[in-house]
């Protein structure tokens, strides 16, 4: 894998700070938590596809998956959307156990597109701009390495774009006082497998289910450059 920066140092002393060695991750299971995924509740498509030829997926980890979820089934372009645990050793692991830091997984968002109504540049620059990409293992009050930050690319172009953008952010960030970015930015193929959450996290904040639920989004406030 390769970082913008390590988050792999010491923590705060606490477990849920530290991220968990393979040897000590817990076991997990052979079966999925989610066995029977329902059709997005709010865009109607298929959360688990296949999609339309030419869609494009990303997985990105902003913190807590309920609000990141929501910001994305919201851009027009996007095909579905759902969450998930990735970047972890633990099989097919629940929420509670993604919880206790012992699978290693952050709570990740899969963003399905179609990059003929909306780049990669422009999911990148709402991800940036819609939470704290300094914060290490937490956003917020949320602390944990499920929080940490990370972008998984499945393609060339969203590989390039992410480091380019994660440059272009960091530098408007030191400008401002703000520590270095800790985003993890790998190859999906190298996070590991994208495990879908149990039902009730899907579409968590829609309308038929938790409208005005929790949504964590602790922002910079430093607006992503224009482009030159």
């Amino acid at each position: 894998m390769t970082f913008l920066n390590s988050l792999f140092g010491p923590g705060s002393g606490s477990s849920k700070t530290t991220m968990v060695a393979p040897e000590d991750a817990l076991p997990g299971r052979s079966a999925p938590v989610l066995q029977a995924p329902r059709p997005h509740t709010v865009l109607g498509s298929s959360i688990t596809g296949p999609w339309a030829p030419g869609t494009r997926v990303l997985y990105l980890a902003m913190g807590c998956f309920w609000g990141a979820e929501e910001i994305y089934w919201q851009v027009p372009g996007v095909v579905s959307t759902a969450v998930g645990y990735m970047g972890g050793t633990t099989p097919n692991p629940t929420y509670d156990e993604v919880c206790t830091a012992r699978t290693g997984h952050t709570e990740t968002a899969l963003v399905a597109y179609d990059p003929e109504q909306v780049s990669e540049a422009e999911l990148l620059k709402i991800f940036w701009e819609r939470h704290d990409p300094t914060q290490g293992f937490r956003q917020g009050n949320d602390v944990g390495t499920q929080y940490r930050s990370a972008v998984y690319w499945t393609t060339p172009e969203q590989a390039e774009v992410a480091q380019e953008t994660a440059k272009r952010y960091a530098e408007v960030l030191s400008a401002k006082g703000y520590d270095a970015i800790t985003t993890e930015i790998a190859p999906a193929a190298e996070a590991g497998p994208f495990f879908y959450a149990e039902d009730y996290h899907q579409q968590y904040l829609s309308a038929s289910k938790n409208p005005n639920g929790y949504r964590c989004h602790a922002t910079t406030g430093v607006p992503f450059p224009d482009a030159a």
